[in-house]
């Protein structure tokens, strides 16, 4: 793509991607064979979509991350598409969960759920056109909200507002990449960062600080 975009995929803990085996969570891709092989696979199947790598494009309103350690890189591969939050805002689960180590367990449910009929309208080509529509996170805020509302679900409280503050750039295929960064609070990021010669930040808003001079 054009645009010289960082994007940020957040690891569990262990620096790998899971995915799921029938109910169970298992290791799909290591944050090594990321780095080794240039590339990232598609590992999540949820909420009927198809089979998907979710990612974040970093910018000024978009500095947060689902998990607190994971891969900075670049791509020449466009996404697939774009969301501006996380996909589960615009599912009809009954209780949404914020943090993912309270559905890690359970993924199997808590993936199960439906999308509300008309979602489409937030799904964008590009990050360009997201911004086009939604200059500010809070327009993401108030449209999503609307929209839940005026089909027929509970609006989401402030509490579950952090699920809008990183978005989704979903890809179908293996992305190939260049590894940028590490990022993670825990030691472990450090020593990948080490082993592999890559820049190591606390956290992507870290590294976005950095690069782009933002305050």
């Amino acid at each position: 793509m054009k645009e010289n975009f960082y994007f940020a995929k957040s690891l569990e803990e262990d620096f790998y991607t899971k995915t799921l085996k029938g109910k169970e969570k298992v290791n799909f891709q290591s944050i090594q064979d990321m780095i080794k092989k240039k590339v990232i696979k598609p590992n999540t199947k949820s909420f009927g979509r198809n089979f998907r790598l979710s990612t974040s494009i970093l910018s000024p309103d978009y500095l947060k991350t689902y998990r607190p350690q994971g891969i900075i890189f670049q791509t020449d591969v466009s996404p697939a598409y774009v969301l501006p939050f996380d996909l589960v805002v615009l599912s009809d689960a009954k209780k949404i969960i914020v943090h993912y180590y309270r559905i890690k367990d359970n993924l199997h449910l808590y993936y199960n759920h439906e999308l509300i009929a008309g979602f489409e309208k937030f799904l964008f080509k590009d990050f360009k056109k997201l911004i086009e529509n939604f200059s500010s996170l809070d327009e993401v805020w108030r449209a999503v909200n609307s929209f839940r509302v005026k089909a027929g679900h509970k609006s989401l409280p402030l509490s579950k507002r952090r699920l809008i503050e990183y978005n989704e750039a979903v890809f179908e295929k293996p992305v190939p990449i260049k590894p940028v960064a590490i990022f993670g609070y825990n030691e472990k990021s450090r020593e990948l960062a080490r082993e592999y010669g890559l820049p190591h930040f606390r956290s992507a808003r870290d590294f976005y600080k950095k690069v782009s001079k933002v305050g």
